[in-house]
Order: C-alpha cells, then structure tokens, then sequence
C-alpha cells in the first residue's frame, strides 16, 4: 500500500485555472497524496498561476518566494509552479528562485505525478514547458471520491488562442487553440451528472470557435448534445471572442431550454482605433450589431464583458467611446481592468504608454458608471417571480440561503428548511442590494 502524502495547492486567474489545478488534485490523489489547506503540512506544494495581468503573477512570485523557508525545514518538500507564469518564465523560474523544484506548463500537467515522484526519488529540478502542435486534451473523467459531490463544475473544451491579441499572453502560454474531442467532453458531461451534477459550464478561451481543426461538431452542435444529456439541469459556457460569433450560436440561446441567458462577451474599448491596435477584429459597429441581435432573439439576455482602460495610446476620446459603449449595452456586470505591459504581448513594445493616474481616474469613472448600470438593472428585477439554483447557506448568519438565477444574478432569501445545493427554488425578489438580490420563497 503506498504511503499517504499531503498536497497544497493555491491558484491564480482564469476558470481555466481553477480547473486545471481539479485536474491535478485528482491525478495526484490517485497517486496518493490527498489535499491539506495548510502549506505548512504539505509534501507537495503546487501554485498554478496566471500572467495575464501583472497583479496576478506577482501574487505568485511573491507566494512562492514566502515557501522558501518551508523549503529550508523539509528539504523533502517538492515545490512546483504550473500554469501561465510557469509556460512563460520556463527554466528561469528554476534559476530565480533556488527552492523550486519544478516548472510545469499547462499542456503538461497530466505528467505531474510522474514530474513529482522523479523530483523526489531523483532529487532533480525540472522544467516542463513544451507546448505541441500536436498535443491532445487526454479524455479525463472527475473523481468524486476526495471532494464530494458538487452541484456544478467546470468542463474544458478547448484550450489555447490564435487570436494574438495584441496586449495578451495566451497564445505564448497556453499555445495555439486545440478542441477537445466532442465525444469525451459528452462522456465527461454524463458522468458528471450521474454523479449529482446540475449545472455544468463549457470552458475554452474562444470557445465559439470550438471544433476547428477536428473532425465533429462545431460548437453550436456541441452545445445541442450537451443539452441532450438526462438530468442536466443548467448549461453554461465562457469565453466567448466576438468576431466568432456566429448567428447560429446566437439562436441556442432562444432555442436551447436550459442554456443559461447570460453571455459574457468581451468588448475590450468602445473606440474603433484602439480595436484596431488591439487586433481585436471586429469594429465597434459589429459589435454593437451583434448584441442588438443577441436580444432580439434573447430579450432576457444579462451581457457581462471585459474592458481594459489606459491601453497604450488612448486619449480621452478613446476613453469616451469605450464609456458610450457601456452606456448603450449596458452590461449586468463588467470586469475592468487597467493596462499592464505583459511579457511577449506586442503591446508592451508600444511607446505611447498612459501615466498611471490617467489609468487609475479613468478606470474609477468606468467603475462607478457600471456600478450604477448594474444597481438600475437589479432594481428592475425587484416584484419578479424567479427560478434559483440554490448555492449554499448565505455568508450571512442565520437561515439566510444563497442561490443564482438563469442570468447569474445572486439571490440571498431566508429559509428554515435544510436545502440540497442544485435544488430549483421559485423566489419573489424584492430588494437590490450591492452585489446581489434579496428575494422571498413563493
């Protein structure tokens, strides 16, 4: 019988993340380590990072860093950085910091029992960063033995960007795109839902370009045989890019009962020259042409984005579109972010950088706009008879539950009974908060 170890495993960014790093805890306890919530305890330690935005990937270095001295007092101690950062600082990672062991990119997480058991036994450091061509997304099927059962998980698709978009890293760290085949995501979808899955969310950095490259389905035939699968409650998917968004895709949402009318559905700028250098590909016509679309097909539709404020170049007339552009769609929610130069990203070599308070005044004026949109949008709601998901029991003590609606609004309501997370509840809603709804149970 093997011996037990322990594994702690911390991660950074994207959904893609959060799922990969599910994926290693798995292999990793088939191997025999089980999951500990404190490094300290650990005989692994795994931080799966992202470099997407500077904050983030500093976040890592700065943890890994703080790991050196649990290095010292257990030379036994494997230390490993997966993910982004890991894909693109390669073996300088092994060389910046003496106490790591492995670096380990995201097309090769799958070897990492194999990477952490040669780092022990070996005593060698490693890094792991090939990124292939021709590099398959292995069929994976979740284990429910060590977590218990979750209401809703995440399913990848497909992984990488051919994008290029000018101010990303994710065609140099994840790779080119590559799809999963569409008979192992079905697989992965029904056994997840054999094992109590309600809800489950499509993964991929571009997943409206699914299937390109392989034999099968594109992504709206995909999202039909998802659908499909008895016992599937809710279906989610994200990212989308605008470009690949095709008329096809658009009418799932009025066609397909159970996929969810929430669309997240990055814009970037509202200003046509600073698409242009992002090389985003679309103009800020076809996208507006798109949404209005969308609704037309979808009026219940809730559209959440992405906006970058303080790209390289932008004036104050840049900025102003980008504020109509939120105006005019108005958005559920946005995540908005400040420009940072990102290593490999061609944006980082532009010479007209904005000066951090013009960043940091133009993002506060973005934000307070949106937060208004989103108030006015929950207020909207307020009398309306919904369906929830539950969540869990609400943050708030007391018998206070947490539940999302179709369009992923957080609804916090009262109830005395105990709930199963994934049950379908009818709730009034009667009061906007900040971040969410109050309702009542009808």
């Amino acid at each position: 019988m093997k011996e037990t170890r322990h594994i702690y495993i911390e991660t950074f960014g994207c959904q893609m993340n959060e799922r990969d790093s599910e994926i290693m805890a798995q292999l990793m306890a088939e191997a025999s380590y089980l999951e500990t919530p404190d490094p300290a305890t650990a005989d692994c330690i795994v931080v799966n990072t992202c470099s997407v935005r500077g904050k983030a990937a500093q976040k890592a270095y700065s943890l890994l860093g703080g790991f050196r001295r649990l290095k010292r007092e257990n030379p036994g101690l494997v230390i490993a950085v997966t993910g982004c950062v890991a894909q693109q600082d390669g073996e300088a990672l092994l060389a910046r910091m003496p106490h790591l062991d492995l670096v380990v990119g995201p097309q090769q997480i799958y070897q990492l029992p194999q990477l952490v058991a040669e780092a022990r036994s070996l005593d060698a450091r490693r890094s792991a960063t090939l990124l292939s061509p021709t590099f398959a997304i292995p069929p994976f099927l979740p284990s429910f033995k060590n977590n218990g059962v979750s209401h809703k998980r995440f399913v990848t698709i497909m992984q990488g960007c051919n994008n290029f978009c000018t101010y990303c890293v994710v065609p140099h760290t994840r790779g080119r795109e590559i799809s999963r085949q569409s008979a192992d995501i079905i697989a992965e979808v029904k056994h997840l839902v054999a094992h109590g899955v309600r809800e489950v969310t499509l993964l991929g950095q571009n997943v409206n370009s699914y299937g390109q490259g392989i034999p099968g389905m594109d992504f709206p035939q995909l999202l039909r045989a998802v659908a499909e699968v008895d016992g599937l409650a809710r279906l989610r998917f994200t990212t989308s890019h605008p470009k690949d968004l095709s008329e096809e895709l658009m009418r799932c949402f009025s066609e397909i009962d159970i996929l969810c009318p929430h669309f997240h559905l990055p814009v970037q700028s509202g200003s046509d020259r600073l698409l242009s250098r992002m090389n985003r590909k679309y103009s800020r016509a076809d996208y507006l042409a798109k949404v209005e679309q969308l609704r037309s097909l979808r009026p219940d539709i809730a559209l959440t984005t992405d906006l970058i404020v303080g790209f390289p170049g932008e004036s104050e007339e840049d900025f102003e579109k980008t504020m109509e552009i939120l105006n005019l769609v108005r958005y559920d929610s946005a995540f908005s972010f400040k420009y940072s130069d990102r290593p490999f990203a061609v944006a980082a070599n532009f010479p007209d950088k904005v000066e951090e308070a013009v960043k940091s005044r133009r993002l506060a004026r973005l934000q307070a706009s949106q937060d208004e949109i989103s108030r006015e949008i929950k207020e909207m709601e307020i009398g309306k008879e919904v369906e929830i998901m539950v969540e869990s029991r609400s943050k708030a003590a007391g018998e206070q539950w947490s539940g999302r609606t179709p369009e992923n609004r957080i609804v916090n309501f009262n109830c005395d009974q105990e709930l199963a997370p994934g049950q379908l509840l009818r709730v009034r809603l009667e009061e906007a908060c900040r971040n969410s709804l109050r309702g009542r149970l009808c």
